[in-house]
């Protein structure tokens, strides 16, 4: 009984800590602008930087406001969510595909792992030109591009999480009558789907990276276009409403994918606390 108590508290109080960096967190995000606002009139004055290289955080926002007073802004926004969205649920499924028979089947690894260790380094804007050569400047090569940054991400993660499944899980199945495909997916599956989360959270940034890059070559429409465009036109207010915008998009999305990872996986914390408390 005392030590179901113990849990408890333990539990009680990491959540209360939980909490308690949200707030910390917000405060320094607050105070990070406030500070940033401050610099940016100072240096009106004292001409440190030049003002147009660096606005303040009043005046990016303004520029946000320009685009929504002008019915621009929501379309931007949108057709990039659009991007990123489907060319990142396209590519995590296709890496779950390939990851589980790199993990599976040995000839499949033989043949597949060398492509990947050659042409995962290679940065994302390298293909860019290819992949609008091959697919054009439509929606088709934005969406591969997003597709094949985040499958090269993700791959090993699926592969190591099915490979390192406990051996007992399998033999304990296998013992039960459990065929090959229910052991693959009622145990190995399973059993690596906290490191296909943790995959797919690395994959979203390189998902956002590669829409970005998509969209500054052979695009009229989208934040990374905005920056493009606002580049030429040195509005820098614009550039930084864009790069925020994206930046607080990832966020958003890493925050939905983090919140379902810790409700299916709820049992990875409580039985971590169980450990320390036992």
């Amino acid at each position: 009984m005392k030590r179901k108590n113990k849990a408890v508290s333990y539990q009680t109080a990491a959540l209360m800590r939980a909490k308690q960096d949200k707030y910390f967190k917000m405060i320094a995000l607050i105070g990070f602008l406030f500070l940033w606002e401050v610099f940016g009139r100072v240096n009106l004055h004292t001409l440190w930087i030049e003002p147009k290289f660096l606005p303040m955080p009043s005046e990016i926002i303004l520029a946000a406001v320009t685009y929504i007073q002008a019915g621009t802004f929501w379309g931007h926004v949108g057709i990039s969510l659009y991007r990123v969205f489907i060319g990142f649920l396209i590519g995590v499924v296709l890496a779950v595909i390939i990851g589980g028979g790199i993990a599976s089947f040995r000839f499949v690894d033989n043949i597949i792992s060398p492509i990947l260790n050659l042409f995962g380094p290679i940065p994302i804007m390298a293909f860019l030109p290819m992949f609008v050569l091959w697919f054009g400047i439509g929606e088709s090569s934005k969406i591969i591009l997003v597709t094949y940054a985040t499958i090269i991400y993700m791959v090993s993660y699926v592969s190591s999480g099915i490979k390192n499944t406990d051996s007992v899980l399998i033999r304990s199945a296998s013992s039960l009558g459990a065929g090959p495909v229910q052991i693959f997916f009622k145990v190995k599956f399973q059993s690596a789907l906290p490191h296909i989360f943790e995959g797919m959270k690395g994959a979203l940034g390189a998902a956002f990276g590669a829409m970005v890059v998509a969209e500054m070559m052979g695009a009229s429409t989208g934040l990374g276009y905005i920056i493009v465009f606002s580049k030429n036109w040195f509005k820098m207010s614009d550039m930084f409403m864009a790069a925020i915008v994206i930046g607080l998009l990832y966020s958003l999305i890493f925050a939905v994918l983090s919140l379902i990872e810790s409700r299916l996986f709820r049992w990875k914390t409580s039985g971590a606390n169980s450990a320390v408390e036992s």
